[in-house]
């Protein structure tokens, strides 16, 4: 019997395919046509997105990560930017979705989450938290999966810390009421996802997207492919 009770899953690059990069060029290229209209200038607000990311990456917790992303924008842009919050909700609601191209798509992510679930255990969305929900819920989508397949599932709006930052998994334990010694975190990022083993979590990391940019040595690391996955759990 497997010692653990929770299964937690990173989206990007593990549930669901993708090369980040064209990804995020992708996404910001569709959100400056949809800002341009409003003075936005396509060149400087890529940027500008990236700072209020890293105000999110570097949040301490006071404030809710969406908060954080706000509060940097407003310095940038001046606190009239909040009034263009709803154009970005129907952004994401629309242009958004033209990203879900340049993703990939694995029908091992439905299937495994579907086992893990029958096998008994609770499965977690562990996603770096630095979208909106609609956003998020989206993601889920495209991985062939539906948000209600999650006991719960990491927003910009419901998340105070982002990886690699431990507290960002402190806060989803403390949430759910888990211990992370009965917790998995499959990721495929070894810095962020990696980041659960501060908190006595075990990691297993899915090479099919591996992202490692440190260059760590993970070969005494749990790690592999969905198949190896599965074996790995029994399910």
């Amino acid at each position: 019997m497997s010692k653990y009770t929770t299964i937690l899953f990173d989206l990007d690059g593990t549930l669901l395919p993708m090369d980040q990069d064209r990804f995020t060029y992708t996404y910001f290229k569709e959100l400056a046509v949809k800002l341009a209209p409003l003075g936005f200038d396509p060149k400087a607000l890529a940027g500008n997105i990236w700072a209020g990311v890293a105000a999110m990456v570097k949040n301490d917790g006071s404030v809710t990560n969406e908060e954080a992303f706000w509060v940097e924008f407003s310095h940038i842009y001046g606190e009239t930017v909040r009034e263009h919050i709803p154009v970005f909700e129907e952004f994401y609601a629309n242009e958004f979705q033209k990203a879900k191209r340049v993703c990939g798509f694995s029908p091992e992510s439905k299937e495994i989450v579907d086992k893990i679930k029958k096998a008994g255990y609770q499965v977690v969305l562990a996603t770096n938290p630095i979208f909106p929900a609609i956003a998020t819920r989206s993601r889920i989508r495209w991985a062939g999966l539906e948000p209600e397949d999650f006991l719960w599932y990491t927003t910009y709006e419901n998340s105070s810390f982002c990886k690699p930052n431990p507290k960002y998994y402190e806060e989803i334990v403390s949430k759910l009421g888990l211990d992370p010694k009965t917790c998995l975190m499959v990721g495929n990022d070894v810095t962020e996802d990696g980041a659960a083993k501060a908190l006595g979590m075990d990691v297993f990391f899915l090479t099919d997207c591996l992202i490692n940019k440190e260059g760590k040595d993970i070969d005494r690391e749990p790690h592999g492919s969905f198949g190896e996955l599965k074996a790995f759990l029994g399910v």
